[in-house]
């Protein structure tokens, strides 16, 4: 009988979801609000340290790729569940202990205390990522969708894609809100949707939609109290999956 070869098998964490899988299709995988997730190993390290994911600005997503066991698509997440996830990364990579530094002071921080943001309970969830909003100053009716994390990687492309047609132009908020708006009254047209952005919609308008995005918005709490009362951002870099490299 031929030597049968015994696959090594990692030890894994189930890490829940900021979005309890309610956005996502029934037919996904992330539709459970779990993912299986790996500790990290050598491999993991050699990622973290591959200087052509870091100049393609694609390290971070390499490495969450290795770590997730359960068979997703990454390009499926939303971006509060891709924190999520890097949070969890660190942890099974670093431990939960974690220092970074903020205006000259040295913040020490348990990742294990991070815990998820509160859904609004007057938010249908079950309708999965497509939400109604009705525009306070215009009045117009919008439906609108939360970006997921292929959203985020078009938008930066077609950004990339502006800048060099134009290098002093940052259209930023105006692109995101292309791939967030998702009909207009009811027409769901794209080059109605992206016509409405660039010449219709009220700065007014923009920012009340942008509002009631962070509130529905599923995520993590990455801000802690500074000594002033002051939020201040986790900052979430290289450094922090391995604080000794130094970049």
């Amino acid at each position: 009988m031929e030597n049968q070869v015994t696959k090594p098998k990692f030890p894994t964490e189930i890490v829940d979801l900021p979005s309890k899988g309610l956005l996502y299709p029934e037919d996904s995988p992330l539709r459970s609000g779990q993912i299986e997730m790996k500790y990290m190993t050598a491999r993991e390290e050699d990622i973290l340290t591959n200087q052509n994911y870091i100049q393609q600005g694609t390290v971070l997503d390499k490495l969450i790729e290795s770590l997730i066991v359960t068979k997703i698509n990454i390009k499926e997440l939303l971006i509060g569940d891709k924190n999520a996830i890097l949070i969890a990364s660190r942890i099974l990579g670093y431990g939960q202990d974690y220092e970074f530094e903020n205006k000259g002071k040295v913040y020490k921080v348990d990742l294990t205390e991070i815990v998820d943001k509160e859904l609004p309970e007057d938010v249908n969830y079950e309708n999965g990522n497509n939400f109604e909003f009705t525009l306070p100053a215009s009045k117009n009716q919008i439906t609108f969708k939360l970006l997921t994390h292929g959203d985020e990687t078009a938008i930066d492309q077609e950004l990339k894609g502006l800048k060099k047609i134009n290098p002093n132009s940052s259209p930023e908020l105006s692109t995101r809100l292309k791939y967030i708006i998702t009909s207009v009254n009811d027409n769901s047209d794209r080059k109605i949707v992206r016509e409405f952005v660039d010449n219709e919609l009220l700065a007014r308008d923009s920012r009340s939609l942008r509002q009631e995005i962070k509130r529905i918005s599923p995520d993590i709490d990455l801000t802690i109290k500074g000594d002033d009362g002051e939020d201040i951002a986790i900052p979430i870099s290289l450094n922090f999956f391995w604080p000794d490299l130094n970049l």
